[in-house]
């Protein structure tokens, strides 16, 4: 149990009985942890996320991040893991440390050992507190010397410490920039210690200066390291760098769709596919007609269906942001618009006939999406609407019963934004009810209300 003076303390500070509570587990927690069995200490520390999980209250996790931060300072290496595990799985509760400066100092003291994998693991911590340290020198003067390290745990854990401070920190961004750069373009470092480091890219983008010089050495390896490992990494840094910065975005839209179209590995081209539909997510706005109209012609000349798939997806995200509007809207009512509306129109149709005959999942599934673009283009387009109504109403007589009732649903949201039902329509609709009423199946009978929906 706790103390009286410290549960006086916690009366004084405003906690109350499960403020107590937490203080009595942590105390237990606190036993654990000077036991001299590794096993009962390693449990201890491994039990502090959910203890943090129960009792998120700042003062007790401050006291208890002291506490890990001694353990980390005086213990072996797999303790210092097990902390580093518990700072990773806490993340969040970070900002509620109240001593930054004495925690970060016992954990900074281990940066000094003799051990390399101490050392690393440090970094790895420290990386962990980016968020809440972004600012400290000592720290980023530590991991702009661990780049010197020559143990592969050292360099991998100073290239993640690194990764999270350009993050968090423009001081830290700019001064490692040139050292990232002549590490990357150095010959005597390894194309795996490159491809680790190249990542770290994407956080330069800070300022445009910053930004255009990871830019520019980013454009240099695209171009003289033409193997797929590392033309991937390199141009999905590119990307994220540019959606992060949004300063050459169309030029980035524009190397992708190169890649995609020129580029005859599918890696590459899968991972342009995948960087595209990135930006098309995060930056519709940066798309020009002549770039949706490069990617229609990918995926109508692309021979594999993978691909051609991919590039549709795209194409679906853009076509419900701004960036469709503006493809419409450069050029309206010319002579390609009309001809791409009658093409949607009677792709639509087409899709209709097949899936309103085949009950399978499949069918049922895809027959929904069209439903659904059906409502949408007599929506955005409605002198198109009573040729998609005609359609579906046609097809009703010769549709399966789970399609009919799909397609019902469809006629009855259109009728809601348009009147396009004439007395002929409704009188096909009224004969259809009779012949469906002499059923009493559930799918019938669902049918049945369905239609009676549309008529109301």
């Amino acid at each position: 149990m706790a103390s009286n003076s410290t549960k006086s303390f916690l009366a004084d500070a405003g906690y109350g009985e499960q403020e107590l509570d937490a203080n009595s587990a942590l105390m237990e927690l606190d036993k654990d942890l000077r036991s001299g069995k590794l096993g009962e200490q390693c449990e201890a520390v491994v039990r502090f996320p959910r203890h943090f999980q129960k009792y998120p209250f700042p003062i007790l996790i401050n006291s208890a991040f002291l506490k890990l931060a001694d353990v980390f300072r005086v213990g072996n290496n797999f303790l210092r893991l097990c902390v580093l595990k518990v700072t990773q799985q806490s993340e969040k509760h970070l900002e509620k440390i109240l001593n930054v400066d004495e925690f970060v100092k016992r954990i900074f003291s281990v940066i000094h050992s003799n051990d390399p994998v101490a050392r690393a693991i440090t970094l790895r911590i420290l990386g962990s507190l980016a968020s809440i340290i972004p600012e400290r020198k000592n720290a980023h003067h530590s991991i702009r010397q661990s780049f010197d390290s020559h143990d592969n745990v050292g360099v991998e854990a100073t290239v993640f410490a690194a990764t999270n401070f350009s993050a968090q920190s423009k001081d830290f961004a700019v001064g490692i920039c040139n050292k990232i750069s002549e590490m990357i373009q150095g010959l005597a470092i390894p194309v795996d210690l490159k491809l680790k480091l190249i990542p770290i890219l994407q956080h330069m983008h800070h300022d445009a200066i910053l930004a255009s010089s990871a830019r520019q050495l980013l454009q240099q390896l695209v171009t003289s390291y033409p193997s797929t490992k590392m033309v991937i990494v390199s141009l999905h840094t590119f990307t994220l760098l540019a959606a992060s910065s949004l300063v050459d975005t169309p030029k980035q839209i524009q190397l992708l769709l190169q890649y995609l179209k020129n580029d005859p590995r599918k890696a590459e081209k899968r991972l342009a596919i995948q960087d595209l539909k990135l930006l098309a997510n995060k930056t519709p706005h940066t798309w020009s007609k002549e770039n949706i109209q490069a990617l229609c012609e990918c995926a109508l000349q692309t021979p594999y269906d993978s691909l051609k798939l991919g590039m549709l997806s795209v194409l679906s995200t853009l076509s419900g942001t701004i960036a469709i509007k503006h493809y419409f809207s450069i050029v309206p009512g010319n002579k390609d618009l009309l001809a791409l509306e009658q093409d949607a129109v009677f792709g639509l149709e087409s899709l209709l006939v097949l899936c309103s005959q085949d009950d399978s999942p499949g069918a049922q599934t895809t027959l929904k999406i069209a439903l659904n673009c059906m409502v949408k283009l007599a929506k955005g387009r409605p002198h198109l609407s009573q040729s998609v109504v005609e359609t579906l109403l046609t097809q009703l007589h010769s549709a399966q019963d789970a399609a009919r009732i799909l397609m019902c649903h469809c006629l009855a949201a259109i009728a809601m934004q348009l009147p396009v039902l004439g007395d002929g329509m409704l009188g096909d609709l009224m004969e259809l009810c009779k012949v469906t009423g002499r059923s009493a199946t559930d799918k019938q009978q669902e049918l049945l209300v369905s239609l009676a929906t549309v008529i109301l």
